[in-house]
């Protein structure tokens, strides 16, 4: 199954690309209502570095989610993988291409739900749902910090 996610942001790649380079980053991307806690970051720079998040994924059901670095393409790609977690199987490409009014950041995420035949047919309900809402808030995160940062500077 596949998850896509794209924006225009007013600013340069190399801008959208520091933005995901900084060491905190995916504290900064985790929304309020989420119940995560990063217990490992890892750069993105650094392929086989991994990190961990514990999450919820349904009520008090949680899990340790750790996703490895596997590529590295500055300021134009990086991407994770799932190497333990809640889904069969799970790649998320981030994709930062230059546009005439800014940047393009797309996220594409290809994912195996679990519980085969049942997790496929509940995937847009529960899934796709929850990674909409997720999406639209990091890539909201990421235009407000990168164009401010572009206004100031």
């Amino acid at each position: 199954m596949r998850f896509v996610k794209e924006s225009l942001i007013h600013a340069t790649p190399e801008r959208v690309f520091a933005f995901h380079e900084q060491s905190n980053v995916l504290e900064v991307l985790l929304p309020p209502w989420e119940t995560a806690r990063v217990t490992q970051s890892a750069s993105i720079s650094e392929v086989g570095a991994r990190a961990i998040v514990e999450t919820r994924i349904l009520g008090p059901i949680s899990v340790t989610w750790v996703a490895e670095h596997t590529l590295y393409d500055p300021p134009h790609m990086f991407e994770d993988v799932q190497i333990k977690g809640p889904f069969r199987s799970w790649r998320h490409r981030h994709l930062i291409e230059s546009q005439q009014d800014g940047t393009r950041l797309r996220d594409e995420i290809d994912y195996e739900p679990p519980f085969g035949f049942v997790g496929r047919a509940l995937a847009p309900l529960l899934i796709e749902r929850r990674l909409r809402r997720l999406f639209d808030y990091r890539h909201q995160v990421t235009r407000d910090w990168c164009e401010k940062g572009k206004a100031e500077g």
